[in-house]
């Protein structure tokens, strides 16, 4: 007699683990309408240069074979180069972009 077997549900969630001093962002959600009011259709949508931080690599490699550690880290919010960011990746049915960290623009306080 065959018996079906059946395959369990992955419990670990999966993770985009960035090297070096790469950096993984969940970017903002897209604007649906402008400070006046008006909504936009999807052509005229700019993607937003704003993200948080999914997840960071180890640092950079230096020249002695040290680590230099990303300013940088998990939660963060940020914001980035707008041309940054031409890697994007779906991960866990969410989108993401993986950047360099010279591409972030700087870290949003508050």
């Amino acid at each position: 007699m065959a018996t079906a077997t059946k395959k369990k549900a992955s419990s670990t969630k999966q993770r985009l683990q960035p090297l070096g001093d790469r950096v993984v962002v969940r970017r903002d959600e897209l604007e649906e309408k402008t400070a006046g009011g008006i909504f936009l259709p999807e052509t005229a949508k700019n993607k937003p240069s704003r993200g948080v931080v999914v997840s960071v690599g180890n640092g950079r490699l230096l020249e002695d074979g040290s680590r230099s550690p990303l300013q940088v880290k998990e939660g963060d919010k940020v914001v980035f180069s707008m041309y940054a960011g031409s890697d994007t990746f779906t991960v866990a049915d969410e989108e993401v972009i993986l950047l360099r960290e010279d591409d972030i623009l700087a870290v949003v306080e508050g």
